[in-house]
């Protein structure tokens, strides 16, 4: 093998992929835009949810309830009738309609421990299950603070401090935002050296290849690293831009450290890119190959939800694949500030797992040029 024809040949991949337009927007879009728009434009927790309050009281209390609902977890809350709250429910108006039926400062006082009626719209699944609870907190809170200043409260024995780790205000756009990240690196290195590849079959090229004085491991090579490096440097870029820059999310460790992880990463990505390529026809069977590897690596990694949340088969046969401690490692690197003497096992798997899967590409890619 010789490392000029490598090199060469890559810098030919390179001059290919600046003469496709489409595949640059894709790469451009992918590191700015949609990582953007994945921690801004869907939010994961409560944001802005309709409330509605129906207040049959009238009493002091109830009105230090209803004033505790505000934005940027609530609208400001409408006050409604009880003939209303269902037809409004009924009609997708309101997510929450809290009612306060009437005497309960006065049952409140007299420690006859009244009841509060919450209506929650479940169609809206993410607010609903966030929000129920969020509204418990926010009554108990308003309810205690009512009784303390009436003299009728009594202390509570424990007092529960909550700190949460590396991310202190609960912000999903830190998430959201890196995984967006992870999730481009991994669905842009094998779209681009699949691409790669089929471009050449399609034009003809291929056949030039076969009769210069190069082998299928240098022309796989050159592929790796030429689609590599873009990938590599467009998450750089993404990472000090967009996450650091505009949505200011601190990163606690390394970058290099991250990106030598993410180098790992592609070595093993980009072959899987080679090897559906070879087993697909043309691009669109290449896209149905690359939706039914690329949805379970995205789904099923860790990166949406935790691995201990699933099956203990799933998490064994998912330890093959890069994508899972590529997830383990990016996030303990950016967000636990975690150092080489953490992530090592990560960089050892990802290495192992990225030599087998180049070996069976490779063996793979020799019988399709033949």
């Amino acid at each position: 093998m010789r490392i000029a024809n490598v090199l060469q040949l890559g810098i030919k991949e390179l001059r290919g992929l600046l003469r496709d337009p489409m595949l640059l927007l894709l790469i451009v879009y992918a590191f700015t835009l949609s990582v953007y728009t994945a921690s801004r434009a869907m939010p994961e927790t409560l944001s802005r949810a309709a409330i509605a309050i129906v207040d049959e009281d009238r009493s002091p209390v109830s009105g230090r309830i209803a004033l505790a609902f505000y934005p940027p977890y609530f609208v400001v809350p409408r006050l409604i009738t009880m003939a209303e709250m269902d037809s409004r429910m009924d009609a997708g108006l309101d997510t929450f309609a809290l009612d306060i039926p009437p005497n309960f400062q006065r049952d409140l006082l007299a420690g006859r421990a009244p009841s509060i009626q919450l209506n929650v719209d479940a169609t809206r699944m993410t607010q609903a299950f966030s929000g129920a609870g969020h509204i418990q907190s926010i009554v108990s809170a308003e309810i205690t603070e009512f009784l303390r200043r009436s003299g009728a409260a009594t202390a509570t024995p424990v007092d529960l401090v909550l700190r949460a780790r590396f991310n202190p205000q609960l912000d999903k756009a830190w998430f959201g935002s890196i995984h967006n990240v992870i999730s481009s690196i991994t669905m842009l290195s094998i779209v681009l050296t699949g691409a790669a590849l089929i471009r050449e079959r399609e034009h003809g090229t291929i056949d030039h290849l076969l009769v210069m004085p190069v082998s299928p491991v240098e022309i796989m090579l050159s592929k790796i690293w030429s689609m590599g490096l873009v990938v590599l440097l467009a998450s750089a870029v993404s990472i000090y831009l967009v996450v650091r820059g505009l949505l200011a999310v601190p990163i606690e460790g390394s970058v290099p450290l991250f990106l030598a992880g993410t180098a790992l990463q592609l070595f093993a990505t980009t072959c899987i890119g080679i090897f559906l390529a070879t087993a697909a026809g043309s691009m669109p069977q290449f896209g149905l190959l690359m939706i039914l590897v690329l949805l379970p690596l995205q789904v099923l990694s860790g990166g949406m939800t935790p691995r201990e949340s699933m099956p203990e088969a799933i998490q064994a046969i998912m330890l093959l694949a890069p994508n899972t401690h590529f997830v383990i490692l990016a996030q303990a690197i950016l967000f636990r500030g975690a150092g080489l003497d953490v992530v090592w096992p990560q960089f050892l798997a990802l290495l192992g797992i990225g030599a087998a899967l180049f070996l069976f590409s490779l063996g793979r890619f020799r019988r399709f040029l033949k």
